[in-house]
């Protein structure tokens, strides 16, 4: 079997929760880096981590690695790869780039130094000058970063964020990555009640259904490896049939939600219903004053609105309050919060027993975490 080496890239913040899903999935070869996560696998792994990372942003074949501090070596070195290997004659192949502390700064001109290598290459293995390009997608990627070239090749297309649930969203929706990525963090298991004061589409509700029930994020899109003469049809098909084998759905949620928002409750019962989940989650329109959710030792996990997000500072500061005072009625729960706020312990009443740094796109947060007690031993 011929072996490869991955890469599943990271949300600043999230390395750590990438790689614990990978040894989930019995990927224990891997190194941990700032953005990535690299690991050992087949052709057949390709379609695995696409079907299964939640909280990855996509899944990428390292193709070279390389000194390069110079167009010459960066031409040299991209052409040393065996790109007929994996793009056929037809297929499209942009080119994309990113440079950090290099001395090749112009990441338009590295772009176009890659390209030229592998037109080339291919030149040599079709003999042909020219190349129609109207066939699968291979997007290429340069990414340069203190004079050394990393060469990948992108499995994935659309980011995993994707699911195919999503059709319409709320003013400032939460990347299902990262609203997978906050049920992890939280340990919450599906014997546990779990509730969304602040749901607006209802991404974090969903994400946690799907973990609750094992359902793999990837299952209901397609993926630019899909088709790939190197991944054939019976490895995405085998891959598939295994998640559907894996899918838990006789097992009870007690999964809930409500928002302020009466167009933001309409958009997450669409979402809600897309995904599946109609009847295991419940949603409703209410302030977060008024939330009493049903049962014990349960998870409040919520992006709560702020003011840089949503343009009304004082309603953002009365709601993070009334966040505080619900938790003062609910001694058993644990709460989960992901806020950009520095004022979210203040308004809460308490410091956190736990901060977590973590990056909503480009805007720092941290995940704010309270621990409740645990339930008593054999009760659920």
């Amino acid at each position: 079997m011929t072996k490869l080496q991955l890469i599943a890239t990271a949300p600043m913040g999230l390395e750590a929760v990438v790689a614990r899903e990978l040894k989930e999935l019995g990927y224990t070869d891997q190194q941990v880096e700032n953005g990535r996560v690299t690991f050992s696998g087949e052709f057949a792994d390709i379609c695995r981590a696409n079907l299964w990372l939640r909280s990855s942003d996509r899944v990428l074949v390292k193709m070279a690695q390389f000194p390069a501090t110079t167009f010459e070596e960066l031409f040299e070195g991209t052409k040393a790869i065996d790109w007929a290997e994996w793009i056929p004659e037809d297929g499209e192949f942009p080119v994309e780039g990113r440079s950090h502390k290099s001395q090749l700064t112009s990441v338009p001109a590295c772009q176009s130094i890659v390209k030229k290598a592998v037109v080339e290459k291919m030149k040599e293995a079709y003999g042909t000058e020219w190349f129609t390009e109207n066939g699968g997608k291979y997007v290429i990627e340069v990414w340069l970063r203190d004079d050394v070239a990393m060469i990948t090749l992108d499995t994935t297309g659309p980011g995993l964020h994707k699911r195919g649930y999503r059709k319409l969203v709320t003013e400032a929706p939460l990347k299902e990555t990262m609203a997978a990525a906050m049920v992890l963090l939280s340990r919450w298991g599906p014997e546990r009640p779990l509730y969304d004061p602040f749901c607006g589409s209802g991404t974090l509700l969903i994400e946690a259904a799907m973990i609750g029930w094992n359902i793999a994020p990837g299952l209901r899109r397609s993926f630019n490896s899909e088709g790939w003469p190197l991944v054939p049809d019976e490895l995405w098909e085998q891959a598939r049939n295994e998640a559907y084998d894996a899918v838990k759905d006789d097992i009870p949620l007690q999964i809930a939600g409500s928002d302020i928002d009466p167009d933001a409750i309409a958009v997450a019962e669409q979402a809600v219903k897309k995904a599946g989940f109609a009847r295991e989650i419940k949603l409703q329109v209410l302030p977060v004053a008024k939330i009493k959710p049903a049962g014990e030792y349960g998870c409040i996990l919520t992006n709560p609105p702020y003011g840089t997000r949503l343009g009304d500072e004082a309603e953002a500061e009365k709601a993070l309050r009334q966040l505080g005072y619900a938790a003062l009625y609910l001694p058993t729960w644990s709460f989960f919060a992901l806020s950009p706020s520095k004022s979210l312990e203040h308004y809460f009443g308490r410091p956190a027993d736990k901060k977590r740094k973590l990056f909503n796109g480009r805007l720092e947060c941290a995940l704010y975490q309270y621990f409740g007690p645990l339930p008593p031993r054999g009760e659920k």
